[in-house]
């Protein structure tokens, strides 16, 4: 499939649009950005929500229309959320991963155990040793935990099943 030049700057653009919560990570390496269609002078952008019940859905929708529209050969875009697919936490790409490192959140697990138990290192110091404090976080996908070594605290992406 052949990417057209004003495609190319749309994901450039998108690029410059960060999960207001998390100013570390994209929403193209948070995973969100689904399909782009450019037709005639119109963008369209599907973008998955991590959680549907995310308060800063209408932000994000406001911030790519916004940073959309800062290309000068685009004259209409349209934003909308889809469910299908799901956003799952494996579509966080490598620099999204070391994006929520930097903001002091335990990326997801890569992998859940075979007993569907999941652990998570450390954003600050790497260590596997820590404890779950609560399952519920300052957001719906964000748990906070304990480290036992270096004794910070600290937030971790939930695993999202892909069942």
């Amino acid at each position: 499939m052949t990417i057209s030049l004003l495609e190319e700057k749309v994901v450039k653009q998108l690029e410059t649009v960060f999960d207001p919560e998390i100013d570390t990570v994209n929403i193209v390496d948070l995973g969100m950005v689904g399909d782009i269609s450019v037709s005639n002078n119109t963008v369209t952008v599907n973008l998955l929500p991590t959680f549907l019940g995310c308060p800063a859905l209408g932000i994000i929708k406001d911030n790519v229309i916004k940073a959309l529209n800062a290309i000068s050969e685009i004259e209409n875009v349209e934003v909308n959320y889809v469910n299908n697919p799901p956003w799952t936490s494996d579509r966080i790409t490598e620099k999204g991963r070391e994006g929520l490192k930097q903001f002091g959140i335990a990326p997801p697990p890569v992998q859940l155990e075979s007993d569907g138990s999941w652990q998570v290192d450390c954003p600050y110091c790497g260590s596997p040793y820590n404890t779950l404090e609560n399952i519920f976080g300052p957001s719906a996908c964000r748990s906070i935990l304990y480290c036992k070594d270096c004794k910070n605290p600290f937030e971790a992406m939930k695993p999202i099943s892909t069942l």
